[in-house]
C-alpha cells in the first residue's frame, strides 16, 4: 500500500481537534550507547548542520560519533534524575497540564499529546496515535519561542514528512514563534521577579539563548532578531536600563563563528569589568535541560567565579509553571479560531456505505 491508512479508522468516528507540543529531544539514558543514535539523528538533520552531505558524512560518522557520545554521556549523567531526563519529565508534565487546561474549556473534544524531534516519542508515532483518536484538525506548537530554521523549521519538516505518507491528512496549523507574545513576556518577567523577591537583584541580568552559526543569520534566519526582541521586551517589563542586562548566546559547536557575544566568554570577562554578581535566565528554553542545568547552572558558574565573580544564580525556565501552561493554552485558543468540531458524522457514514466502503 503506497499510502498509510489511519489505524482503527471508522467512517462513523467523530472528529476531534489535536494539539501536539514538541521539543528537541533527549537520549534514552545517559550512556554513550544511547547518545550515539540520538546524536546521529540530531546531527544528520540538514536543518541543524548546513554542510554538504558528502563532506559532513565522514566528519560525523568517522570523527564526531566516535568522540562526542562518551563526553556528552558524562554531562547528561550529571543532570539525570530519578525521573530520568529533565527535559522528558518536564515536557510530560507540560503536556498533562495543558491537556487538563484544554479539558476545562473543550471537554474531550481536544486531544493533547507531545513528541520529540529527535529520539522518542517520535513525531510520526505520536501523529499516528492522535489520528487514531479521531484528530482531523491539528495544531502543532513547537516549544521554541523564537523561530529558527534549525529547530522550528526542522519540526515542520518532520510533520510534513509524515503527512506525505498518509492517505488522509488532517488540517494543519503550525505555530512558528511566540517570542513577543505578551503572556509569554509577562510569565518570564514574573519568574524573574519571584527570584528577585527571594534572592534580591544582581549587578547584571544575562539573557542567554542557544546559539546558531552567524552564517544562518546572514542567510536570512530571523532567530537573532527575535532573541533580541524578547530580551528588550523582558527588560522593559522588568524596568531595567540598558546597562543592567545583556543578551548572550551559548552552546556553540564546531569552529566557525556563531552568534555573539558568547555566554562563556562573557562570564569570564564580566568580573574584570566590575560586575561581581550575575543572574542568568534562558528565555529561549521552555523547559530546563542539559543546556540550562549543566551548561548554564554549573559550567558557566565556574567560569564566572574563577574569574573573580562573587555571586552567580541561574533562574529556572518556565517549565510547567501554571502561568506557562496558560501561555500555551492561550496560543492554542488563538489558533483554534474558526475551527469547529463535527460531532455528527452520519452523512459521511451513509456516503461511505453507499459507495461500498468497509469499516
Amino acid at each position: 500500500m503506497k499510502y498509510k491508512s489511519n489505524a482503527g479508522f471508522s467512517h462513523s468516528q467523530s472528529d476531534k481537534l489535536g494539539v501536539l507540543i514538541t521539543n528537541l529531544g533527549t537520549p534514552e539514558s545517559p550512556t554513550s550507547g544511547a547518545l550515539r543514535p540520538y546524536l546521529k539523528q540530531f546531527l544528520s538533520d540538514p536543518r541543524v548542520v548546513e554542510v554538504p552531505k558528502f563532506i559532513w558524512w565522514g566528519i560525523l560518522n568517522l570523527v564526531i560519533l566516535n568522540i562526542r557520545p562518551k563526553r556528552s554521556a558524562k554531562a547528561y549523567a550529571s543532570v539525570w534524575t530519578d525521573d530520568g531526563s529533565p527535559l522528558m519529565h518536564i515536557t510530560k508534565a507540560q503536556c498533562q497540564a495543558l491537556a487538563a487546561r484544554c479539558a476545562q474549556t473543550y471537554g474531550d473534544d481536544v486531544v493533547v499529546d507531545f513528541a520529540m524531534r529527535y529520539g522518542n516519542p517520535a513525531v510520526d508515532d505520536v501523529i499516528e496515535r492522535m489520528l487514531a483518536k479521531g484528530v482531523r484538525k491539528l495544531i502543532v506548537l513547537p516549544l521554541y519561542p523564537q523561530y529558527c530554521a534549525s529547530t522550528t523549521a526542522s519540526t515542520f519538516d518532520a510533520v510534513a514528512a509524515d503527512f506525505t505518507k498518509r492517505r488522509w491528512i488532517p488540517e494543519l496549523r503550525f505555530v512558528t514563534h511566540y517570542h513577543d507574545d505578551p503572556g509569554y513576556i509577562q510569565a518570564l518577567a514574573n519568574k524573574v521577579r519571584a527570584h528577585w523577591d527571594e534572592r534580591g537583584k544582581a549587578d547584571m541580568l544575562v539573557m542567554s539563548y542557544h546559539g546558531i552559526p552567524k552564517r544562518y543569520l546572514l542567510n536570512g534566519d530571523p532567530y537573532h532578531c527575535e532573541c533580541h526582541k524578547t530580551s528588550r521586551l523582558l527588560a522593559e517589563a522588568l524596568g531595567l536600563q540598558e546597562t543592567q542586562y545583556m543578551t548572550t548566546f551559548q552552546s556553540r559547536f564546531g569552529r566557525e563563528e556563531w552568534l555573539q557575544p558568547y555566554t562563556d566568554f562573557t562570564m569570564k570577562a564580566l568580573p574584570g569589568k566590575g560586575v561581581k554578581s550575575v543572574q542568568v535566565v534562558c528565555p529561549g528554553f521552555s523547559a530546563d535541560c542539559l543546556e540550562t542545568i549543566e551548561e548554564i547552572g554549573e559550567e558557566n558558574r565556574e567560569y564566572f567565579m574563577a574569574a573573580g565573580g562573587e555571586r552567580y544564580e541561574y533562574i529556572e525556565a518556565l517549565n510547567s509553571d501554571p502561568e506557562h501552561i496558560e501561555v500555551m493554552f492561550n496560543l492554542v485558543e488563538q489558533n483554534l479560531s474558526g475551527w469547529r468540531i463535527e460531532k455528527n458524522m452520519i452523512t459521511r457514514q451513509r456516503l461511505a456505505q453507499a459507495l461500498g466502503a468497509t469499516e
